[in-house]
């Protein structure tokens, strides 16, 4: 491979935003955005003070409820480095998404707002990143606002997500009396005034700390207190190991407020440094190293109608190895065809540039006509190999779909297969009847919502849901060897299909799992479908 291959490559860093519901994290995107030069003033989610709306929330529902539910993909350059950045949405609704978007991931840049610490959403997103053994890196947010105290904070995420944490700056006071961050490396005292509500970036000065000025800048009582903290960190805290930060078991940690546009940069130009080029991935015959002359990828999310004017379908495709070039063909592992890869595009939330040229690392959106499946495999290799298989994960809630006017099925079998093909809900057809019956099940209930709005505003049907009491699903595995029909079961178990044809289960109450396997002996039951979370 040629040395500018390589050096595109070398240069490419791809990371996903995970957090809690309203950390902070689209905020944060915004202003990575705005130091890579990508947008000139950063929108804010809510929108108050900014009448802008977050580049990345390009949805309609998004806009109005002020949240993410579908990830978007940004690039930008900054300091010589090529940024894919994947935003995840936050709620925990749409998790099943971002689990998805880990798996295209080389590392992760965890959101902690300061005033609560950890949560529930995090935790969940923490645990797939650790399976993965990708680094994390610790962004503590809102330190504008009162806040929790650093150390408590710093427990927090060790006692809670099992991970040693290392603090490289220290915050100088929190909410109104918020003076700036101490930098252990350089040992300077940042020090900011925000411009306009955070749209542009902020004046910022340092002082060294040993320099007598400091006692004007932040005052006695912060200056003794940091010495203290310093003192503090230095005899209890975790040292700073690189390769221990690479190997995902310690997180940096950096305190700052992406409202305020304060300590954002600080953080981008550590992580560009600490974060590796592209890593290699596992396929069924071998590890595909991105340095490699042909090029491979997999697929990892699909979203339709982008646009509104053409019923699209994108592919976001992940490249693994070697370049990509627009038009150029290569073959779709899974269907076993050669496929053109057209309409190549990168994608600036809603605004598309076409791309000529991409390489390992990337993330391109290409055109889909139906052919590609979440998880699919394409390569340009002699040797056909595929990726690892991407999990679904089970839904926990389900409702029966009525059709308002039948007279549009066509619209509707239409709408709601591309909406599953996008991961964003999963479909059932009753077992005997098939798709006269249609039942959705989703990971949480909001997917219902997007559900019934897509359809209606993309496809212009109409539907009413009927929820049902269901929560658990349970995949039977052994299905070549036991008959499903023949299956002894509980009052409160349903049988139902997928669109492959497969049997699958439902059932109310987590006990009548363990009594439908003591009455059916040989019943293998599974919780995960197919390409369940394995350790990389």
């Amino acid at each position: 491979m040629s040395n500018d291959k390589n050096k595109e490559i070398e240069r490419r860093r791809t990371f996903a935003i995970i957090s809690h519901p309203d950390a902070g994290k689209t905020t944060l995107t915004e202003k990575f955005l705005l130091y890579g030069g990508a947008i000139n003033l950063a929108g804010s989610v809510k929108g108050k003070k900014t009448a802008k709306h977050a580049v990345s929330d390009w949805m309609e529902i998004e806009k109005q409820r002020g949240i993410s539910v579908t990830s978007s993909v940004m690039q930008f350059e900054y300091d010589g480095y090529c940024v894919n950045i994947l935003d995840t949405p936050g709620h925990e609704d749409f998790s099943e998404d971002t689990y998805r978007t880990l798996m295209a991931a080389d590392s992760a840049v965890m959101v902690i707002d300061a005033s609560k610490g950890v949560e529930k959403q995090t935790i969940k997103l923490f645990k797939v990143c650790v399976l993965r053994h990708i680094p994390i890196f610790t962004f503590i947010n809102k330190m504008d606002r009162q806040s929790k105290d650093p150390f408590e904070l710093l427990d927090n995420i060790e006692s809670i997500l099992g991970i040693s944490t290392c603090p490289m700056n220290w915050p100088i006071g929190s909410g109104k009396e918020f003076k700036g961050v101490y930098d252990r490396g350089t040992k300077e005292v940042n020090m900011f005034t925000a411009e306009m509500n955070g749209q542009k970036e902020v004046n910022t000065w340092n002082v060294p700390i040993d320099d007598p000025a400091i006692d004007d800048q932040i005052g006695d009582y912060f200056r003794e207190k940091l010495e203290e903290d310093m003192e503090l960190l230095e005899g209890a805290g975790s040292e700073f190991d690189l390769d221990e930060v690479r190997a995902g078991n310690l997180t940096p940690v950096f305190f700052g407020s992406a409202l305020t546009n304060f300590g954002v940069e600080t953080f981008l130009q550590h992580f560009l440094k600490m974060t590796e080029s592209p890593a290699s991935r596992e396929s069924n015959l071998r590890v595909i190293e991105p340095e490699e002359e042909d090029f491979s990828a997999f697929v990892f999310k699909i979203q339709a109608n982008m646009n509104k004017a053409h019923r699209d379908r994108i592919a976001f495709i992940r490249i693994v190895s070697g370049e990509f070039d627009a038009g150029m063909e290569a073959w779709h592992v899974q269907s076993n065809k050669k496929v053109k890869l057209s309409q190549p595009t990168q994608i600036m939330a809603s605004e598309r540039q076409i791309v000529d040229k991409a390489y390992a690392g990337d993330i391109i959106g290409i055109f889909d006509p139906g052919t590609f499946a979440i998880g699919d495999t394409l390569c340009s290799s002699k040797d056909k190999f595929a990726f690892e298989g991407i999990p679904t994960f089970p839904p926990e809630h389900f409702a029966r779909v009525k059709q308002l006017d039948t007279m549009k099925r066509k619209q509707f079998v239409k709408g709601i297969t591309q909406i599953a093909q996008e991961g964003a809900v999963q479909i059932f057809q009753e077992y005997i009847t098939g798709m006269e019956e249609i039942i959705v099940g989703a990971v949480g209930t909001l997917q219902f919502d997007v559900l019934k709005f897509r359809l209606a505003s993309e496809y212009n049907v109409d539907i009413g849901l009927e929820q049902l009491p269901y929560e658990y699903i349970r995949y039977i595995s052994n299905q070549d060897e036991f008959d499903p029909d023949s299956i002894n079961g509980t009052s409160d178990m349903k049988k139902i299909r997928d669109l492959k044809g497969n049997a699958l289960l439902l059932f109310v109450h987590e006990w009548s799992i363990r009594m439908v396997q003591e009455r059916n002996k040989g019943l293998e039951l599974s919780e995960f479908g197919t390409g369940g979370l394995k350790r990389e």
